[in-house]
């Protein structure tokens, strides 16, 4: 007999074999609980998307409405040109990726190979520009300035060129009227990206692929009312991809057109004024450095008195906004965000923050006033003001006596306002304050004029500036305790004696911070848009307005106009008496104050202009000049960094601006037909009946012809002057020479 089972079976191999079907039944049981996760649970999700497969989309981009100053004339717009696109799903079904075939594509349009391939590469965080930062699925763009011929090579020899296309198409253009450039209030458009498109998904407005999104500036603010809606045709397409039918179709709706508050002719005059400004800084010879001033970047705000309307932006240095349409160069990209550009991309108007010197002064007076100052008290105006050890100087010396806050403003006078705003340190308790909250009148009065926080201008990425009050230097002292204390020295130099004291009381309101921040030294930093604001308030009588640069939106067929109105900010914390004061010191500054050498001649009795002149330090650089004026009707703020005193490298550029806008000749006669805008625009631009807009011819370069009449206008004045008679400018620079603002013993200048 055996004891072989009968089933001839070991122990061990019906262990394997139970084994083997417990894994087969775990395998059925994950496969069938997949199919029911497919099927079931996620099966009407899937059916919806394999349907997609049967629906084909074919987008007809929108054309971008326009953006036009405010008479009408286009400062943005569009144009039909020849694009060269390249499609990267098919050039990389090519065996080498496409390469051949951008090469031979660089041939025909005369193209470096390795541009061509750089423009078509995706971005991303290792890829520089130039490269693709819209949607990898549609077409390319390679170049937009292809000619009939190059397009006629590419259509007609398809076969040696897959996967690239030359059609007309609508291009962003920045016509320039006028040779006026308005580069970083108008920005820029390039595609939208994938990350975008996703955001957008559950918004009113998703974007499609195809669309150009508004990247800075104007186009970025107003890009919803700009872009459109594209239109969409979808084809019912069998497996093959063959077409079975038209499944819906949209039809393209065009942008809306923007118009804004900007005079082209105007804003043309103020980037030229600008730039002459900064050459002619740059000839100038600054004895606190031993060299020529850098004067290396500026800007200039022209705005409405009355409804803090925006006429005139410039920032410098600036660019070509063009350079952006068809995808940048990697030239161009690298002048504009390269080390050495020194940053053209940013507007300095709402951007650039510095200290912004006497023109502070303004808030000073305000707040003295408010703490209980009387306006005509005999405020002692000494050469220098004495605090311990240090020494406070008034500007080269300057000494005039008992004098009054409106005078105090129009001869600039330091150490009345260093005075003023040490009394009220101490009144406060000093560097340890009594119990309860100090009253700090000149760090409220500041927000009280809005200053420290953004004006609200509709353009993005506007800067705060700053106020150094108590909260600020507890936070700034909180962030920066530990590199002041591992850095600075009792001993050591300047910078190092400034970080040791910093360490030990940078959170605490200090003597010399509240008389330094009384003339806009220190820590204080504004912005050209927020000086606007705060002068344009003076003007009009004490009401502070957001400042606006789009006037109204106009839909494509012209029947609907929606206006952008004026909107008030609050009042500046000053009595009608005070503000009467303010405006005569003001006007003193023209006739007889710190920037009389540079108007002298002007009709003052039919166009009263009222300015403050500013020079402020910066540490390790040379001091930025500041003009803050207004007439009845405009603001015009001009500021330039490392170009010396206020009156000085701006007097001359603001006064021309003013000449421009009322038709003010050299001799001071005022020519009405040669002025470009002696009231603030009314209404708005004509809508044709077919929805166009219309605009006036664009004539010239507004810039040099103002300049010409004045240069001819002045020789024919001095022919006529008998030859001992001289001329009414000539006469001023003989009274004042420019002012040069010295380094103040023992004082703290303002960081970097």
């Amino acid at each position: 007999m055996t004891n072989i089972p009968e089933t001839g079976r070991t122990p061990r191999v019906q262990t394997r074999l139970v084994v083997i079907q417990i894994l087969v039944l775990s395998l059925l049981g994950t496969l069938g609980g997949r199919l029911w996760y497919l099927q079931i649970r996620e099966g009407a999700q899937y059916q919806k998307e394999a349907s997609g497969n049967h629906v084909q989309q074919v987008v007809q981009p929108a054309v971008r409405g326009s953006i036009l100053d405010a008479r009408g004339v286009p400062l943005a717009d569009n144009e039909t040109r020849l694009v060269v696109s390249a499609s990267r799903t098919d050039l990389l079904k090519q065996k080498d990726d496409g390469k051949a075939v951008l090469t031979k594509l660089a041939g025909v349009l005369g193209m470096d190979p390795q541009e061509v391939m750089q423009k078509v590469r995706l971005c991303d965080a290792k890829t520089p520009q130039p490269c693709w930062n819209g949607s990898p699925y549609q077409p390319i763009p390679v170049t937009d300035e292809a000619t009939p011929k190059q397009a006629l090579q590419i259509r007609e020899r398809s076969e040696d060129f897959p996967g690239i296309t030359a059609e007309p198409e609508a291009v962003r253009r920045y016509p320039g009227p006028g040779k006026s450039n308005t580069a970083q209030v108008l920005g820029y458009v390039s595609p939208v990206t994938d990350e975008e498109l996703k955001k957008s998904e559950d918004t009113d407005s998703p974007y499609l692929r195809s669309d150009m999104v508004g990247r800075n500036g104007l186009e970025r603010q107003y890009d919803k009312a700009l872009r459109g809606k594209a239109g969409v045709t979808r084809y019912e397409v069998d497996n093959l991809g063959r077409v079975i039918g038209k499944a819906k179709s949209d039809t393209p709706v065009p942008g809306s057109n923007l118009v804004t508050s900007i005079d082209s002719r105007v804003q043309r005059v103020a980037e030229y004024e600008l730039d002459k400004a900064m050459k002619a800084a740059r000839t100038q010879y600054d004895s606190i450095t031993g060299e020529n001033y850098k004067a290396d970047s500026g800007a200039v705000v022209v705005m409405e008195a009355k409804t803090g309307r925006i006429v005139a932006m410039a920032s410098a240095p600036t660019y070509d906004p063009n350079v952006w349409v068809g995808g940048i160069s990697a030239k161009d990209y690298k002048k504009l965000t390269g080390k050495d550009s020194d940053y053209p991309l940013l507007n300095r108007a709402i951007q650039g923050q510095a200290a912004p010197g006497s023109t502070f002064k303004v808030v000073s007076t305000a707040a003295a006033v408010q703490a209980g100052y009387p306006w005509d008290g005999g405020y002692p105006c000494t050469s220098s003001y004495s605090v311990g050890s240090q020494v406070f100087k008034n500007f080269e010396g300057e000494s005039f006596g008992p004098i009054s806050l409106g005078r105090a403003l129009e001869v600039s006078c330091d150490t009345v306002f260093y005075g003023l705003a040490d009394k009220e340190w101490k009144r406060d308790g000093g560097i340890n304050p009594k119990k309860g909250e100090p009253k700090d009148w000149f760090f409220k009065t500041a927000h009280e004029f809005g200053l420290g926080a953004k004006t609200g201008v509709d353009l993005p990425n506007e800067v705060t500036g700053r106020i150094p009050d108590r909260k600020w230097k507890q936070d700034y002292w909180e962030a920066n305790k530990d590199a002041w204390c591992k850095y600075g020295k009792k001993d050591g130099t300047y910078v190092e004696k400034i970080a040791w004291e910093n360490c030990r009381e940078g959170n605490k309101m200090r003597e010399g911070d509240e008389i330094n921040y009384s003339i806009g030294q220190g820590d204080t930093l504004l912005t050209p848009i927020q000086e606007a604001v705060m002068y344009g308030a003076v003007a009009n009588g004490g009401t502070m307005y957001q400042p606006t640069i789009g006037k109204a939106i106009i839909s494509p067929d012209g029947k609907t106009v929606t206006p952008i109105k004026p909107t008030k900010s609050g009042r500046l914390p000053v009595s009608q008496a005070t503000l009467k004061g303010m405006n005569e010191a003001f006007a003193g500054v023209i006739t007889r104050g710190t920037a009389a050498w540079k108007f002298g001649g002007w009709p003052q009795d039919k166009i009263p202009l009222h300015a403050k002149t500013g020079t402020a330090e910066v540490y390790g650089k040379q001091t930025t000049s500041w003009l803050a004026t207004y007439s009845k009707d405009y603001t015009v703020i001009m500021t330039i960094a490392q170009a010396g005193t206020g009156s000085g490298a701006s007097g001359e550029a603001v006064r021309n601006i003013y000449s421009a806008l009322y038709g003010v000749q050299a001799d001071g006669s005022i020519d009405n037909k040669a002025a470009l805008l002696p009231h603030p625009q009314q209404g708005l631009p004509k809508v044709r009946t077919d929805g166009t807009i219309a605009s006036p011819k664009v004539k010239g370069d507004p810039a040099k012809d103002v300049e010409n009449a004045q240069k001819n206008n002045a020789t024919n004045s001095q022919d006529q002057q008998p030859a001992t008679s001289p001329s009414p400018t000539s006469t001023s620079n003989t009274r004042r020479r420019p002012r040069r603002r010295p380094r103040r013993r023992g004082s703290r200048r303002t960081q970097p």
